[in-house]
């Protein structure tokens, strides 16, 4: 059964005359509902509006000429609209049915599998892949994270972190220059994004694919904090995730010195991500829950722990 030409009004929503049940699956950044919509009981599909201003038109550019080299490990673009006005742009994706988003040492494997596949795909050959992608990117952190040092070590006490360990970080920064590799990254690779259907692992929304550091993908994946997706990591398992990726991946790479990087890049991201959980608990939460914020900087500050204690190994 094929979608109906009027599945989608022109104000860019849903035509609820032709649906059944209809289901909210995530909101999205800009306050739009991704959702679960039924044709039938046993016909369904996943309605997904502009989620975020700034990525207009990615997604499906990203699907056409990226995606479409790929193995099917990601939901295939049934329909789309792109418009120079956000309320229109909207895609009907496939729907995979319900998902399982467990951080677990098994799910991550097999991430690890695909992420060193893509990472070491030719980027010359992939086209003209967008060089941003949702956040800032490391040196910009860096940046940020000089400017207020002094905020983030009166913030120390507070969260039990040792200052001579930050201490010893902004030293290694002072002269630290991070590489210049690029590969293609995914972006956003935090735990609701990847999930496994029927025994199958499928990597979900794709629109802030970017050209960026190996590290980008594996920090997102090990030890970026998600208000909706709490989970636990610990040094043994960043650990057994970094040696497997390394074993996986076709470009070459010193082993020593990539492992040195990623806790030096994922440091700077998880002090820059507690300014910015800081700056939404100040704000009274916004579209988090103080309780979720709590929880996100709990785990970030695990994290910051274990990395940056690598760091003195």
């Amino acid at each position: 059964m094929e979608l109906p030409n009027n599945i989608v009004l022109e104000s860019g929503t849903l035509n609820d005359e032709l649906i059944v049940n209809r289901e909210i699956l995530y909101r999205g950044m800009n306050g739009r509902f991704v959702e679960r919509f039924y044709l039938s009981p046993s016909q369904s599909y996943v309605f997904k509006p502009l989620t975020n201003d700034g990525q207009l038109g990615k997604e499906v550019w990203v699907h056409n000429h990226i995606l479409s080299q790929f193995p099917k490990i990601y939901p295939k673009i049934i329909s789309f609209s792109i418009s120079e006005r956000t309320e229109l742009n909207w895609m009907i994706l496939e729907d995979l049915g319900p998902l399982s988003h467990d951080f677990n040492e098994g799910s991550v494997m097999a991430v690890i599998k695909w992420l060193a596949w893509w990472h070491s795909l030719p980027v010359g050959k992939l086209g003209n892949i967008p060089l941003n992608g949702l956040k800032p990117r490391i040196e910009e952190m860096v940046s940020e994270i000089w400017l207020k040092k002094d905020e983030l070590y009166r913030l120390l006490p507070a969260l039990k972190v040792e200052e001579s360990l930050v201490h010893s970080l902004f030293s290694k920064l002072n002269r630290f220059g991070f590489s210049e590799k690029q590969v293609l990254t995914h972006g956003d690779l935090h735990t609701g994004n990847f999930a496994i259907v029927d025994n199958e692992l499928k990597i979900l929304d794709w629109e802030h694919t970017h050209l960026n550091l190996p590290h980008w993908d594996l920090f997102h994946l090990m030890d970026l904090s998600h208000p909706l997706f709490p989970k636990k990591i610990t040094s043994p398992l960043r650990e057994r995730i970094l040696e497997y990726y390394l074993s996986q991946v076709e470009y070459e790479v010193d082993r020593a010195a990539f492992i040195n990087e990623y806790y030096l890049f994922a440091s700077v991201f998880l002090l820059w991500m507690i300014l910015l959980i800081q700056k939404d608990l100040v704000n009274n939460g916004g579209k988090w829950s103080i309780e979720q914020l709590h929880t996100q900087l709990e785990e970030t500050v695990s994290s910051l722990k274990q990395c940056a204690s690598a760091l003195l190994l």
